[in-house]
């Protein structure tokens, strides 16, 4: 996968030969043979119709929001009504996936399922109308060799597909114990699952999820990672989990509770695994399994792991057990071979799916069976919080629960879920309009606390108002002494016209840019330096709205005296009147006097001005921008912040997929398409 922003990209050097083969680009490293050419001609051919580039949202959670980030992977299409596979990374958090077919058609797709555990994800295309697709086959892994000729074919740094030439370097790479656990998603471990087909053909970001393929043009590989070699998923495995995921939607796992290592390297003995620990109340300890146990067989299968290459296979017939009948295990202990009974119960996934909620300024997730025994916890009950917002609800409350703690309990009701307490939540929230104090019991670790958070969305309220005064439509700053004595007038004091705002007294009276103030109704200005730039402002302000003032006025060595009416002070751009979308994460206010003569917009100018986007938000992710006028939305027109509201709140009520914004920006006007994901 490839995330979309500015990255520096580095070139690899070397020879590159490139064919076109229809849309599809070919690179090969070197000359190949005619024969050879022909074969992967073939192969690219049978797979091309079912390759797919996928442009995803993808949502992740942090500092009590969900951020929207946008990412390209690639797929292949495994079934005639439009299943597909990639990679969890590629997809597993998609709140919006398009997918680019061979021939540039787009269709979209929903995500179907997907399992971090062994990075595979599965897809369905939503085309608008019933059809079938030309479906990739998949070969049999299991039978590639070393020297097998490859192709990794996907969309290398989101470019259009491409392809490119290898041969099978490692059928059995696994990341090297020396470098930790380098594969985690979700907290899970992929090399616990997987052992990768290591290949020397060239992948990108963006290839994630494409497949490699022999010359049969058969799927026999995910592409997955670059780490010196390139790496793919085995296909058999990718399959098995494509078809569990399109049956169930899940992967359903065993779980024991114990775990294993190699044995040492000192052993003499090839048998078995080594058993390095049990969780107390597991499966493990009730069947009398102790750690130091050589476990030798498990369902009457040899468990041998003398090297890491070994340990996948293991961890596959372990969490393929069948869910609650009891498994026969051989174990070795203080030389005595000993018979244990396990029942093993479901594993569950390791993070459920997070949530944010704007009235807590949380992100959360429910607990599940594995973090619940890593949090020494004895049951699922509460709700885990994985980030808080700064300066949120949450983040204000003193003592202010953080990431990791578990939210239990709300005005003494207990809470079990985020289920329970989105709807606790919106019981509590239900018609008000200002934050309601909750008391709230969290529990750290061993201990609980009790803290008092305001929950619900603060409202925006008006900013309170300037006086409003007398005012003169100019700018000006001070005649300083440098200027006076530069203009060989050492005595000249007053103030210098910047600008003469359009179609006001100031303008119709004739000031101009460039005139000099000396005095106000006959009364001489002082002003000499910046220490008196309040001046004439502060004079001007002492006279009564609508009152006329002659000005005297030094034009082209000219002196002038000219009769200006006086108008109401504008009311500052801080002072209107502001709307905050929570859906699109944008706020917006109206547009000031002072907005429309900066913008020398026409007269009546009218729209709602972009003050803030929230970066990951469906605006953003959308391109609208701060300063920008929105003028349209779905083409009905925007006068104010108060109709774009309406506007918006009709949206959401709709649900609409597509929402078509149009924006004033600088001496441009764009129309914006926004794509949310609507909680359901």
């Amino acid at each position: 996968m490839i995330a979309i922003r500015a990255r520096d990209m580095k070139l690899l050097g070397g020879c590159i030969c490139l064919i076109m083969l229809g849309n599809l680009q070919v690179l090969f490293a070197q000359e190949i043979p005619t024969n050879v050419r022909a074969t992967v001609e073939a192969a690219i051919t049978r797979m091309r119709p079912a390759l797919v580039r996928i442009h995803v949202v993808s949502t992740e959670y942090r500092e009590g929001r969900e951020i929207k980030m946008q990412a390209v992977g690639s797929g292949a299409i495994i079934s005639k009504d439009g299943y597909l596979v990639t990679n969890h990374h590629v997809a597993g958090h998609g709140a919006r996936m398009v997918c680019t077919l061979w021939n540039r058609e787009e269709i979209e797709a929903e995500l179907i399922g997907t399992d971090p555990l062994t990075d595979i994800s599965v897809l369905k295309l939503k085309p608008e109308k019933a059809r079938e697709f030309i479906a990739a086959v998949f070969g049999d892994s299991s039978k590639l060799v070393v020297g097998d000729s490859i192709l990794a074919m996907g969309s290398p740094m989101a470019l259009s597909q491409s392809v490119t030439l290898g041969i099978i370097s490692n059928v059995e790479m696994i990341m090297p114990r020396m470098f930790g656990s380098q594969m985690r998603l979700d907290g899970e471990d992929v090399g616990g699952l997987v052992r990768w087909i290591g290949h020397d053909a060239s992948i990108y970001g963006g290839n994630s999820g494409g497949p490699l393929v022999n010359l049969r043009g058969e799927i026999i590989g995910i592409n997955e990672i670059r780490f010196g070699l390139s790496g793919a998923i085995p296909g058999n495995l990718a399959h098995e989990i494509a078809d569990q995921l399109i049956a169930h939607q899940k992967i359903q796992r065993s779980w024991l509770g114990f775990d294993v290592q190699p044995l040492f390297k000192h052993s003499k003995s090839d048998r078995g695994v080594l058993i390095g620990g049990v969780v107390s109340d597991s499966p493990a300890s009730r069947g009398g399994l102790k750690a130091g146990d050589v476990l030798l067989s498990l369902a009457d299968t040899p468990t041998n792991v003398r090297y890491d290459e070994q340990m996948p296979d293991l961890i596959r017939l372990v969490t393929s057990l069948p869910i609650g009948k009891p498994a026969k295990a051989v174990v070795l202990r203080e030389g005595k071979e000993i018979t244990c009974e396990l029942e093993p119960t479901e594993r569950g996934e390791l993070n459920p799916k997070q949530r944010e909620l704007k009235q807590w300024g949380l992100t959360v997730r429910n607990l599940s069976f594995l973090t619940a025994k890593e949090m020494k916890r004895t049951n699922q009950n509460g709700v885990l919080i994985t980030s808080v917002r700064p300066g949120g609800p949450t983040g204000e409350a003193k003592p202010a629960p953080d990431a990791r703690d578990i939210l239990v309990e709300v005005q003494k009701t207990p809470v079990k879920s985020v289920e329970e307490l989105v709807e606790l939540t919106r019981k509590l929230t239900e018609g008000k309009t200002e934050p309601t104090p909750v008391i709230v019991a969290f529990e750290r670790e061993s201990r609980r606390y009790l803290t008092v958070i305001k929950i619900g969305i603060q409202e925006l309220r008006d900013p309170g108002l300037e006086v409003t005064k007398a005012w003169l439509p100019i700018e000006t700053h001070v005649i300083s002494r440098d200027i006076a004595r530069q203009l060989e007038k050492p005595d000249l004091k007053g103030f210098y016209i910047t600008e003469v705002y359009s179609d006001t007294t100031a303008s119709k009276a004739g000031l101009k840019p460039g005139d000099f103030i000396t005095a106000v109704d006959s009364e001489k200005l002082t002003a000499s330096g910046p220490e008196h730039e309040e001046e004439f402002a502060t004079l001007i302000r002492q006279y009564e709205i609508g009152a006329t003032v002659q000005l005297t006025i030094l034009r082209d060595s000219e002196q002038l005296k000219v009769p200006v009416e006086l108008v109401r002070s504008p009311k500052l751009k801080r002072e209107m009147k502001k709307y905050r979308n929570e859906e699109f994460e944008f706020t917006a206010r109206n547009v000031a006097f002072f907005d429309a003569a900066e913008e020398q917009w026409k007269p009546g100018q009218h729209g709602a001005l972009v003050e803030e986007v929230k970066p990951g938000s469906w605006a953003e992710l959308g391109s609208l921008y701060s300063d920008d006028l929105i003028t349209e939305v779905d083409s009905k027109p925007v006068d104010d912040v108060d109709s774009l509201k309406n506007l918006m709140d009709q949206i959401a009520k709709e649900k609409k997929d597509f929402v078509v914004i149009k924006v004033l920006r600088g001496i441009h006007t764009a129309f914006l398409e926004l794509q949310p994901s609507w909680k359901r």
